[in-house]
C-alpha cells in the first residue's frame, strides 16, 4: 500500500483542470479540460465586451487553468475543447449593467456594474454580438500579452494582420505594422528586457493606426498564424499573442453569425 500512494499522487498531478473544477457548470462541459485556445476565446470576448480583461474574472481563471494544463502536458498549445458558444452579454436594469459570461449556455461569471455599456466601450455603439475586427483583435493582444517584448514573429504577424485589414500588400508608413517592425529591430539591440518595446506599446491603439478595418475571418486568422509560426524558431504561436487573439476573434465571429 505504501508504494501505491505516490502513484496516485503522480496521476493527480497530471490530471487536467476541467471546467467543473473552477466553475459551477454541469453535464459534458464540466468534464472538459480548459485549453489555451479556450482561454484565448474568452479573453477576446471579455475584452470586446468590457474593454479590458477583468482581474479574477472567467478569462483570467481560464488562462491560469490552461497554463497549468499545458505545463502538465495534458493539453496542447493549439488544443480547443470549446465547440460551444462563448458569450459575454450586457443587460441594463435600473441604470445598472448586469454582465453575464457564459460557455455553452452555462453561466461562468456574472456581476453588476454601473459603467458604460459594452458598445460604448468599444467605441462603435454596437452590442457584444458585433463582429470583432482585426484592429480590435490586435488590441486584445495588447491586453493579454502586453508585457511581451516585440519580436520578429510578432512583427510578421502584425504585418499579415494589417495586410488583411487594408487589402494592401505594402506596409502603411506610420501604421501598426511599421511600428511593430521598428520595435522588433530596436529590441534586437536592447540588452535588457525592461528597455525593450512591448506588444502593449505597439498595439494599444491598433484600430486607429489601420487605414481600413474588417471583421476577422478564419482565413485572416490562418494567414496571421502562419506568419507568426514561420518567424518563430519554436514554430509555435505565443499564448494570448497576435495569432492567438486573431484565432479567438475568428471563432467568436463564426459563433455569432
Amino acid at each position: 500500500m505504501s508504494q501505491e500512494q505516490p502513484q496516485r499522487s503522480d496521476q493527480n498531478e497530471q490530471e487536467a483542470i476541467k471546467y467543473g473544477d473552477v466553475f459551477q457548470v454541469s453535464g459534458e462541459l464540466a468534464s472538459k479540460p480548459i485549453t489555451p485556445q479556450d482561454a484565448s476565446t474568452m479573453q477576446t470576448a471579455e475584452n470586446m465586451a468590457l474593454g479590458h480583461i477583468q482581474k479574477g474574472g472567467p478569462a483570467a481563471v481560464m488562462q491560469s487553468a490552461a497554463s497549468v494544463n499545458e505545463n502538465r502536458r495534458v493539453v496542447g498549445h493549439n488544443d480547443t475543447t470549446l465547440d460551444q458558444e462563448v458569450t459575454v452579454s450586457d443587460a441594463e436594469v435600473a441604470g445598472h449593467h448586469i454582465i453575464t459570461q457564459s460557455v455553452g449556455g452555462q453561466v461562468v461569471g456574472q456581476y453588476v456594474g454601473a459603467g458604460p455599456t459594452s458598445g460604448s466601450e468599444r467605441g462603435g455603439g454596437g452590442d457584444v454580438d458585433d463582429p470583432v475586427t482585426i484592429g480590435e483583435a490586435l488590441e486584445a493582444a495588447a491586453m493579454s500579452a502586453g508585457e511581451k517584448p516585440v519580436e520578429q514573429s510578432d512583427a510578421a504577424a502584425i504585418q499579415a494582420a494589417e495586410v488583411r485589414a487594408t487589402g494592401r500588400m505594402q506596409v502603411t508608413p506610420g501604421g501598426v505594422a511599421a511600428k511593430a517592425q521598428a520595435a522588433a529591430s530596436q529590441n534586437v539591440r536592447a540588452m535588457r528586457d525592461e528597455d525593450k518595446t512591448k506588444l502593449g506599446d505597439v498595439l494599444a491603439d491598433a484600430s486607429s493606426l489601420l487605414e481600413k478595418d474588417k471583421a476577422v475571418t478564419r482565413e485572416d486568422a490562418e494567414g496571421v498564424i502562419g506568419a507568426e509560426i514561420r518567424n518563430q524558431p519554436e514554430l509555435a504561436t505565443y499564448p494570448g499573442g497576435v495569432a492567438a487573439s486573431m484565432a479567438a476573434a475568428a471563432r467568436l465571429n463564426q459563433q455569432n453569425k
